[in-house]
């Protein structure tokens, strides 16, 4: 009888040994999120291309792309370059930041922070925000810019330009230094 009240125990014991073995050890993470907030879709290291009647308008290549149907806009981090190009389809401009949002009904871009964009004539429009505008293919912004070309270099508070640079107007507290010719 003592042997039999000692098996209890050991059979006890394998009992909860096996479904203790069969317990989720490891759970995934959960990151606070509800599902609406995760995008639909997901890359790394991307090209997209934007064309329209069968033309290349624009190549945008980024660190991190998360799109999300719902709210129809995709979001960019980790790095963006935009390269924009005429209606001929040659090279134009290029547009660099840390992040962007893209409206996926309209195909506008906004970029933030450190952002850069240099036409191939050699303007350069250097600020924090710009949005630029597919329809009317111009870029606008609402903080303070520094822009530098060949002739001159202004700094001030909002400005607009065409995507190629080459016609700019600087809106608030313009400052700034002009080569004037000599006649």
């Amino acid at each position: 009888m003592n042997n039999r009240h000692a098996a209890i125990p050991v059979a006890l014991f394998a009992f909860l040994l096996i479904f203790s073995a069969c317990e989720e050890k490891a759970k995934p993470a959960l990151s606070g999120l509800r599902p609406d907030q995760l995008p639909t879709q997901e890359s790394w290291n991307s090209k997209v291309t934007f064309s329209d009647s069968g033309r290349v308008r624009a190549i945008l290549q980024a660190g991190h792309i998360r799109m999300f149907e719902e709210e129809v806009e995709t979001l960019i981090d980790s790095g963006l370059v935009v390269d924009f190009y005429d209606r001929t389809g040659k090279h134009s401009s290029r547009l660099t930041a840390r992040r962007g949002r893209v409206d996926d009904n309209t195909r506008d871009l906004e970029a933030f922070e450190n952002v850069v964009f240099r036409s191939d004539s050699g303007t350069v429009v250097e600020t924090e925000y710009i949005f630029w505008s597919n329809e009317l293919k111009k870029v606008r912004g609402d903080r303070f810019v520094t822009i530098t070309s060949a002739a001159e270099r202004l700094q001030g508070y909002g400005f607009e330009a065409d995507q190629d640079l080459r016609n700019y107007t600087v809106f608030g507290k313009v400052s700034g230094q002009m080569e004037l010719e000599n006649k």
